[in-house]
């Protein structure tokens, strides 16, 4: 016996048909169940660059997942305009008497979806909602004085303990999926006619949508063995490539630990890990919903008199520092929308401690152009890097530019890719370039200075600078 004769889906982060928990419930307490998503132009209209990758790849995805819908003799229904007010318009005019979604715990989201339920409450239609993205969520993992982790070890360890088979079962969609209504859904608007550009998104090796998610998972399922050690090296094929899947639910995160535990070994484990330290940011964000206005975790850095010079600045974004490791990984995330991740931890640290500048202008720029973007992921790694946030990097630990690219590309494979005036130098030399005579240099048809910049910054001196900031802001709370 169904509870309610017709239900809306609501799909947000989530452009799959399979293993989905709002359409699982919906379909098995429904007669007839329509599925909707908007194109929220209170998101939209805040990208000023319209050439979005994001906004292409989720459109790609919901061709792929109306078109399964349509195979079904069903349709996805997609709209542009304000979510809040066309999910309400649209479940009055279908007559349903329930809306169901998957939860979304960013601030912004929490207070639409309250407003959306208020709406709907007003004409006696439900609101439910379920956890999908995560693997644990709000108030599931929480010490043994049921407080919110603020370091990830213990964290990790609760969660592993508590990560049994239950956690990761799919929900079986397909059980039920004769209750999808039979209906024809209006053709998707296109990018253009929403004011949006195609973007290079078709000529990166990235595959978008259910599929283009399921053929990465098996390529990495080839080498998930090697992770442990092969992921960080920019220059190797050693990440999953999957997080941009994750980011808009192409693919089921219970999918993926489910696969990782079954594995086991190293390279499984440190995956299984990452996939954590995602959970371990959700929950950051959802018990302490200030890191979203741009407040620090630890309120005693929360105001770092950073000099926050705007030309330095520009010179990071351009990847025109002189420093060819950082330049090639700025020049990967304005080329492609992708940044590797050990790269992520040393751009940031490069930004905050060697450049001085405030780590939300670079959390900032980061929202812009990753196709993976994810608040909670991307405050957490930015307030980690800039030793702001919970179990950060000690504030006294900095990384050395020129080290790291010469631990993890050292024979400058990757900084070849993305810096080619830099090609013909040696794999000694190309780490430092500045540091080559310059007779050399015109050998090399190299002028640092002309056809490479001079390192915008003096490593060891900005090094005691940062000290001398966060030394004396440490002492200020202290007195306080």
């Amino acid at each position: 016996m169904q509870e309610y004769n017709k239900s809306l889906v609501w799909f947000r982060r989530d452009l799959r048909d399979y293993d989905h928990a709002a359409l699982y419930h919906a379909l098995k307490n429904s007669a007839q169940v329509f599925c909707i998503f908007v194109f929220d132009q209170e998101i939209l209209d805040q990208l000023e660059d319209k050439a979005d990758r994001r906004v292409e790849f989720i459109w790609e995805s919901l061709k792929e997942l109306k078109a399964a819908f349509q195979m079904q003799g069903s349709d996805l229904i997609v709209e542009y305009g304000v979510a809040k007010e066309i999910v309400v318009k649209k479940a009055l005019a279908l007559g349903v008497e329930a809306v169901f979604s998957n939860r979304d715990y960013e601030p912004k989201a929490v207070a639409r979806d309250a407003n959306v339920a208020e709406k709907l409450a007003k004409h006696n239609i439900a609101f439910h909602q379920f956890k999908d993205q995560v693997l644990f969520e709000q108030d599931e993992v929480l010490t043994q004085q049921g407080k919110s982790y603020g370091v990830f070890t213990p964290y990790k360890n609760a969660h592993l303990k508590k990560l049994d088979d239950y956690f990761v079962q799919a929900y079986q969609v397909d059980r039920y999926a004769k209750h999808l209504a039979k209906y024809q859904a209006d053709a998707m608007s296109s990018l253009d006619e929403m004011g949006f550009k195609t973007t290079n998104l078709s000529q990166m090796k990235l595959p978008t949508g259910m599929s283009g998610a399921l053929q990465l998972f098996e390529d990495f399922k080839d080498r998930i063995t090697h992770y442990q050690d092969a992921r960080n090296f920019p220059a190797v094929k050693g990440p999953s490539y999957l997080s941009v899947h994750l980011r808009f639910g192409t693919i089921s995160i219970r999918h993926l630990a489910r696969t990782a535990k079954s594995t086991g070994g190293a390279g499984a484990e440190t995956w299984l890990n990452e996939l954590i330290w995602r959970d371990f940011y959700f929950q950051i964000l959802y018990h302490h919903p200030k890191v979203a206005d741009g407040k620090a975790y630890k309120a005693e850095f929360d105001a770092l008199p950073f000099p926050n010079d705007q030309a330095i600045f520009q010179a990071w974004c351009d990847g025109a520092t002189g420093y060819p490791l950082i330049d090639a990984a700025m020049r990967q995330l304005n080329q492609t929308g992708y940044m590797h991740n050990r790269l992520r931890m040393v751009v940031a640290s490069f930004l905050v401690k060697d450049l001085l500048i405030d780590w939300r202008w670079g959390e900032r720029y980061f929202a812009e152009k990753l196709i993976d973007f994810d608040l909670s992921a991307n405050n957490g790694g930015w307030q980690w890097a800039a030793s702001t946030g919970c179990d950060s990097q000690p504030w006294f630990r900095i990384f050395n530019p020129i080290t790291q690219s010469e631990k993890f590309d050292s024979a400058g494979k990757f900084i070849r890719r993305y810096v080619p005036e830099l090609a013909n130098c040696s794999d000694k030399e190309i780490h430092a370039p500045w540091l080559i005579p310059s007779l050399k240099q015109e050998m090399l048809n190299l002028q640092i200075g002309k056809t490479y910049p001079h390192p915008i910054v003096d490593h060891a001196t900005q090094r005691n600078l940062s000290l001398a900031l966060y030394k004396s802001a440490g002492e200020h709370a202290g007195q306080s």
